[in-house]
């Protein structure tokens, strides 16, 4: 597998697998995360994917000498026989929505900007192949690819100061869910009553890089039992 390192910082090496956003490209990352993971070097303190590529911060204590260098030995060491696809069974989570109203405010503009109804706007997003590549911005936030262009919309100008935790979003051709209270741009077009950030639980976040969401409309009823009373 061909891939380039470069360093960030002088504790981590970026380890780039692609350039370009696509199944393929997750799949390289999904096989050397898993790498790293199963192989865990008591030299690394964690690896995070992304996109692309796969940082991966280290320990300087570790080493002699230039740490980065040795590093980048290792990594070589450890990659010689990874195979992208030795990942490829992917989880399939489904992932109830109520669209539109107090909890999706901006749903009639989504619909609007596509010269399509809110309706519409529902049937697309809920029937949509995604997948996560990856999770940041905030605690177990996924940014999420596969969205139908048909409902692409540009961030707010103005961004909001609170946007609940549960909300999901659309910006530009992505589509993510805010896993707790945060600011942010996106526009907002429903609200899932699932926990995305599970503090308590390893990994604390419901969803994982690699993983495949289904949406699914559900009613305001179906919402509150599933919250079983909690806001």
């Amino acid at each position: 597998m061909d891939y380039t390192l470069s360093p960030l910082g002088d504790q981590a090496v970026v380890i780039e697998v692609d350039r370009d956003i696509s199944m393929k490209a997750q799949d390289k990352v999904l096989a050397v995360t898993a790498l790293l993971e199963e192989r865990s070097p008591d030299w690394m303190v964690e690896s995070v994917p992304s996109y692309t590529s796969v940082t991966v911060f280290y320990r300087l204590e570790a080493f002699e000498g230039v740490p980065y260098e040795e590093v980048c030995k290792r990594i070589h060491q450890l990659l010689a026989g990874v195979q992208p696809g030795r990942s490829a069974s992917r989880r399939t989570v489904r992932i109830p929505v109520l669209y539109g109203g107090e909890w999706g405010p901006d749903l009639p503009f989504v619909a609007e900007h596509n010269g399509l109804m809110p309706e519409e706007v529902i049937s697309i997003h809920s029937s949509g192949e995604y997948l996560v590549h990856m999770i940041g911005f905030a605690p177990g936030f996924p940014f999420i690819g596969g969205m139908s262009e048909k409902i692409a919309a540009p961030r707010r100008k103005t961004p909001r100061l609170r946007i609940p935790a549960r909300t999901i979003g659309i910006a530009g051709k992505q589509t993510g869910v805010y896993p707790i209270e945060t600011p942010g741009g996106w526009q907002l077009i429903g609200r899932t009553p699932l926990e995305l950030f599970l503090p308590e639980q390893n990994p604390p976040s419901l969803l994982v890089a690699g993983d495949r969401i289904e949406f699914y409309p559900i009613s305001q009823k179906e919402y509150d039992e599933m919250r079983g009373g909690r806001p």
